[in-house]
């Protein structure tokens, strides 16, 4: 793997989530690409889909998900956020990512929840009614490193699953792009 400081500043598969790794001065984890047949299951069902993740992993995890935002950076009305999605049943963190969000495409209500930062994107979409698609790009198998372990509550080497998906308006413009990371499904680390 290169160091951070040869590591292409923007890796389209990983793109937002690149840009946060090269601003920390780290190189992002060991990922492939993979065929969405190739997802093994229950992250099959969680990522290969059209849908938006939050109310996806709302009905898999039976319980309403908050946002917590963990970086953030704007270039004008690109506005980009690393964040975790968790439980609000019990702060259990179910995903792990980074959106590159167009503000400019959002109402002036909308932009302001968004830049609240207290709630996930797709809660966002729903209560505003905003027409949109979600167009997967790439479905990821990826090694956990320290970063990814800390916030997901993880310990040793995890193998993960995530995809890079757009949300499109009505036009084809691209309201975001995100980089999604599930966590195992299965039981945590005791300190979690």
């Amino acid at each position: 793997m290169l160091p951070a400081t040869q590591f292409p500043a923007a890796f389209p598969i990983a793109h937002p989530l690149d840009e946060f790794y090269a601003l920390a001065g780290q190189a992002l984890p060991p990922l492939s690409s993979i065929v969405g047949e190739a997802v093994p299951e229950p992250y099959k069902s969680l990522l290969v889909h059209q849908h938006d993740m939050t109310p996806t992993l709302e009905r898999f995890h039976k319980s309403n998900i908050h946002l917590q935002v963990l970086g953030r950076r704007r270039k004008g009305d690109d506005y980009f956020r690393e964040v975790l999605l968790l439980l609000d049943s019990s702060n259990l963190p179910v995903e792990f990512g980074a959106i590159k969000i167009n503000l400019a495409l959002f109402s002036p209500a909308a932009r302001e929840q968004i830049l609240q930062e207290k709630l996930p994107l797709g809660h966002i979409l729903e209560e505003y009614k905003i027409p949109h698609s979600s167009r997967p790009s790439a479905f990821l198998r990826l090694a956990s490193d320290r970063l990814i372990n800390d916030v997901l509550k993880l310990s040793g080497a995890q193998v993960l699953y995530g995809r890079r998906n757009t949300l499109f308006d009505p036009s084809q413009r691209p309201l975001a792009e995100i980089v999604e990371i599930l966590p195992p499904t299965g039981k945590r680390d005791a300190a979690a």
